[in-house]
């Protein structure tokens, strides 16, 4: 009877004492894509975690497959904590998006806490064109001797997704061309090869400051406060007219003790307290978030919901 209280005691302990004792070797964060919001987001936490918990944080990319390629990565791995998903809310549509995944979402994947969130997008057109604003673009886009094409990261994501929202709502009939990452597409608009592009504020800003790419539109329902001169889509005769920014989260592997999960999000809420580290994730055009596991994982299986819904509207059909 004694050794059965024992055993008991040690299953209450030392789950508790592991997460108390966490980090105790290296942990890897595994971002399902090449550079871009996510990369970086991911560095920031990264740098900040390594200099407060006196063990080594690091990214590792394992692009592919719209996030699949390093999200089933993070799937396979031990379930132990030292191992996480840094990605973007592409993760949601997947499942509505492809007929077959190597993962169940829900079963596979713990929600750890949201990172951040981006407010809108932004309508870019390279420089060079002659749009002024959006309807110049609309004009052009609707006459049908003019092909028009717009892209986007890849097929099934965010990006995609909205881009494709945007085309019918205009009643355009533009081609979408996917690139493998949020770079190509740029470098695509860069190079003239497509004409429009519905993109995070962060991947063309620079572009936009240089003067190679004019934003005709911002999809928010207000201005965006770092380019206040560009109205927003309701104010150019499309009331209430708007497209949500994603977001981008924590995720780790289905089977990690609650209390290792707990403590992974107090360490990156600890991490979001830092003026610096905040100041950080807003360079990059996004709003710091900090949520508990619980109200995440609710949050992800309401856009999963949401997502699903929009592109049985939309009629994208999921693909092989």
């Amino acid at each position: 009877m004694k050794t059965l209280i024992t055993s008991l005691l040690l299953c209450l302990i030392v789950p508790f004492a592991w997460a108390q004792n966490y980090p105790a070797k290296t942990i890897k964060m595994v971002v399902p894509f090449e550079t871009g919001t996510p990369d970086s987001l991911a560095r920031i936490l990264a740098k900040e975690l390594t200099l407060k918990n006196n063990q080594s944080f690091y990214t590792e990319n394992h692009p592919g497959a719209n996030g699949i390629i390093g999200t089933d990565l993070v799937v396979k791995s031990k379930p132990d904590g030292y191992t996480l998903l840094v990605t973007s809310s592409s993760i949601v549509v997947n499942p509505s998006y492809y007929k077959k995944l190597p993962f169940d979402l829900k079963k596979d994947l713990i929600p750890v806490t949201n990172l951040g969130n981006v407010e809108a997008l932004l309508v870019v057109v390279n420089a060079k064109s002659s749009y002024k604003n959006l309807n110049d673009f609309l004009k052009f886009a609707k006459d049908p001797k003019n092909k028009v094409s717009y892209g986007s990261p890849g097929n099934g994501n965010h990006l995609h997704i909205s881009s494709e929202y945007f085309n019918q709502k205009m009643g355009l009939d533009m081609t979408h061309i996917p690139y493998k990452g949020a770079g190509p597409a740029t470098t695509a608009l860069l190079g003239e090869q497509i004409q429009v592009l519905i993109t995070t504020p962060p991947s063309v800003l620079p572009y936009i400051k240089d003067g190679r790419f004019k934003a005709i539109a911002y999809t928010g329902l207000k201005r965006a406060s770092f380019l206040p001169d560009v109205p927003t889509i309701a104010e150019q005769g499309f009331p209430n007219f708007e497209i949500d920014g994603g977001w981008f989260g924590l995720f780790t592997t289905a089977g990690t003790p609650p209390d290792t999960v707990n403590k992974i999000q107090q360490l990156i809420q600890q991490a979001l307290e830092n003026k610096s580290v905040k100041d950080s994730i807003v360079q990059i055009g996004l709003d710091p978030v900090i949520d508990s596991p619980d109200h995440f994982k609710a949050f992800v299986e309401s856009e999963q919901t949401r997502y699903a819904e929009r592109l049985k509207l939309l009629n994208i059909k999921a693909q092989e």
